[in-house]
């Protein structure tokens, strides 16, 4: 696997912050500035607040109709943030692509941005304990008239897909047989949306959650969204997990962090605060889905 083949945007994806998908879509905001006071879990305690790194990408981080910044990522970083005793996060929007760069440069303290979990991002920053886990699942015209459900009826079909440039989706796609000459790439998640309502393509891939996002924002787009499925590459099923991210030498502030995490998936609080953003106890991760062993498969 390549780096350009499996990296995620992980979801996704200039969405919208006011109901509607990006076809109105919301601005980018401020870059972010140098994190102050040091990072560690003392002084961000003694401050009171904490810098965090988001992108825009429904349903994991945007700005409401008030102005507030919201998504699921934001809102399970500020409950586990809260539980420790930090009760204030300052966002800064940043391109996706860019968010691990600005976390190594101390421009924040933490990504909450729904970053899916790979070996090559591991190798430059440290994960949390999964937060969710996704399926894939493809975008289609009412009735999914080509009756796409995989990769391979992708291939078999001859069926024009589109996906997210530096997603996950093409690597699966190219992995499964599908042909280059078959497979459409695109900035935006409304581009993939105008492209499968125009017949430009058949199909778009995205994870289930984020496609059925987009579909909730875009309700008259006669469209649907096919039953989620784990990809299987080369014999082997590739689990999707996203997380929070932490600078590597930020290990007693990811292990609080953890700790709080933990509680809410257990004590039924992660579900509360993620069902507005269309997420159930399915996306739970599993208990066999671990970061060590995301980081270690790539």
């Amino acid at each position: 696997m390549t780096a350009g083949d499996w990296t995620r945007r992980d979801f996704f994806r200039f969405s919208a912050a006011t109901g509607a998908v990006a076809i109105g879509g919301p601005a980018l905001l401020s870059a972010c500035s140098e994190v102050e006071g040091g990072g560690t879990l003392d002084q961000l305690k003694k401050d009171g607040k904490i810098k965090a790194g988001i992108a825009v990408e429904s349903p994991y981080g945007y700005k409401d109709a008030s102005g507030k910044e919201t998504g699921e990522a934001a809102e399970v970083g500020r409950a586990v943030f809260k539980a420790m005793g930090i009760g204030n996060v300052e966002f800064s929007f940043e391109d996706f692509d860019s968010l691990i760069q600005g976390l190594n440069a101390k421009k924040f303290d933490v990504v909450m941005a729904g970053m899916n979990i790979k070996k090559e991002r591991c190798e430059n920053a440290a994960f949390s304990i999964p937060d969710y886990s996704a399926l894939t699942a493809f975008l289609v015209k009412k009735g999914n008239p080509k009756g796409i459900r995989t990769y391979d009826d992708v291939k078999a079909k001859g069926a024009k897909l589109a996906v997210l440039s530096g997603a996950v989706e093409k690597g699966y796609a190219t992995s499964s047989g599908v042909p280059e000459g078959q497979i459409t790439t695109l900035p935006k998640q409304d581009d993939m949306l105008r492209s499968v309502i125009d017949g430009r393509v058949d199909c778009a891939s995205l994870t289930d959650i984020s496609l059925k996002d987009l579909v909730k924002n875009n309700p008259n787009s006669d469209v649907d969204v096919t039953e989620g499925f784990d990809p299987v590459i080369s014999g082997k099923k590739i689990v999707s997990a996203g997380a929070f991210v932490f600078r590597k030498d930020s290990n007693e502030l990811r292990e609080a962090f953890n700790k709080e995490l933990k509680t809410l998936h257990e004590n039924g609080e992660w579900v509360k605060i993620t069902a507005p953003f269309g997420f159930t106890a399915a996306n739970l991760p599993k208990p066999d889905v671990t970061t060590d062993r995301l980081c270690s498969e790539g």
